[in-house]
């Protein structure tokens, strides 16, 4: 089977690192997975085509001039066209919106991934209406939460085409990495602390800045360290400008190999107020990590509280300063969640799991619109056997 991924991204966050690891996964098993990507005159991203091309994945991009260019339809068809895809995925709403717009009669069977929607900008929130309005006559949407899908229920999304399918990940780059970080911008730091997200509203950066300094007054030679970029870098700066803990907490922006980042981790926080099942919550665990983490979204399903992690309310500067201080503390408890963390993810969020569960999806979806399709030629008044 050949898919298409199409996507809009902005860097390599939650959706592209689930392509990524899909497309190994599929690849490695026999099927065809190929890339499109969105270079978007406005913010032209071209880190997950690079990526793909550095591991000889078939990736192609697609020039994209504003919010309504017409000529990304002709693209995605073209596309379609080219590489005889058998389904084409969408992945985030602008990808939804002119992948159903292109392909509507297109014949091939639309899957969508709603990996969450982010409503707090008005103009996003807008953007996210038209999405789920779209995805009611997609062949088969995949929520990657409860949370999620039940927002596509109340949208109008039929029970029977939206599928649950949890994240999973490639868990051969996090055993043996090596800690890049340590004794590069870290200092000769005896404990590292991070936070990978993206610098926005969502991700909760802030409450992290504000645990942190709390932190520190009990433990001053740490670092805390948060790996992402984003619209809200300068307020960010400006918060920690404010608290005076520059010399101890740094914004890193976007690195590659973060596999070696999570190896030179001490502990790794998820402050969102607002998730479905964050990627880098999982490539943490898998690198033994403890994990602390705001209960939000399916968050509490992988970070179990006392087994796998510890979790905290959100928008709970207090809490979650404490847990780190707490963890901090005690090493034993920071190895022992880190191991249960590992064989979890193991167990239930490998990539070929996720990999296989999406194969059953294609392979419905692709049912279904052969079914459609041969009753939409049969001639009129014929009986169905």
């Amino acid at each position: 089977m050949k898919i298409l991924h199409i996507i809009s991204s902005g860097g390599m966050y939650g959706a592209e690192a689930v392509i990524l690891n899909m497309s190994r996964a599929l690849n490695e098993s026999g099927h065809n997975s190929v890339l499109g990507v969105f270079s978007n005159s406005s913010n032209p991203n071209t880190q997950l085509h690079e990526g793909a091309a550095k591991e000889g994945i078939e990736s192609h991009l697609i020039p994209c001039k504003g919010q309504m260019d017409r000529t990304v339809l002709t693209s995605i068809r073209e596309l379609a066209s080219r590489t005889n895809a058998d389904v084409i995925h969408a992945h985030g709403y602008k990808a939804d919106i002119y992948l159903y717009s292109a392909m509507r009669m297109g014949g091939v069977p639309l899957v969508s991934t709603c990996h969450t929607w982010y409503d707090n900008d008005p103009f996003v929130f807008l953007y996210g209406v038209a999405d789920r309005f779209v995805l009611r006559n997609y062949a088969a949407v995949v929520a990657v939460s409860d949370e999620v899908k039940q927002r596509l229920l109340k949208a109008g999304v039929r029970k029977e085409k939206i599928h649950l399918i949890r994240n999973g990940i490639d868990l051969r780059p996090f055993d043996n990495a090596r800690p890049t970080l340590r004794g590069d911008s870290t200092g000769d730091a005896a404990l590292i602390i991070g936070l990978v997200g993206r610098l926005s509203k969502e991700k909760g950066v802030d409450l992290f800045i504000r645990a942190a300094a709390r932190a520190l007054v009990e433990f001053p030679r740490a670092r805390f360290l948060v790996l992402g970029e984003g619209p809200d870098r300068d307020k960010l700066e400006s918060l920690i400008d404010e608290l005076n803990i520059g010399d101890s907490l740094q914004l890193l922006g976007q690195l590659d190999n973060m596999p070696s980042i999570y190896a030179s981790l001490d502990l790794m926080v998820s402050a969102s107020r607002q998730e479905g099942l964050p990627i880098a919550i999982l490539e943490g665990m898998a690198s033994r990590l403890p994990v602390i983490a705001t209960a939000v979204g399916d968050v509490p399903t992988v970070v179990l509280d006392g087994r796998t992690g510890v979790l905290v309310s959100a928008e709970n500067i207090e809490a979650l300063s404490a847990g780190i201080i707490e963890l901090l503390r005690d090493t034993a408890k920071c190895k022992r969640l880190g191991v249960a963390a590992r064989q979890f993810i193991e167990k239930e969020f490998s990539a070929e799991r996720m990999t296989t569960d999406y194969l059953r999806v294609y392979e419905s979806a692709s049912r279904t619109s052969k079914a459609r399709r041969f009753e939409a030629t049969r001639p009129l008044g014929e009986k169905t056997k």
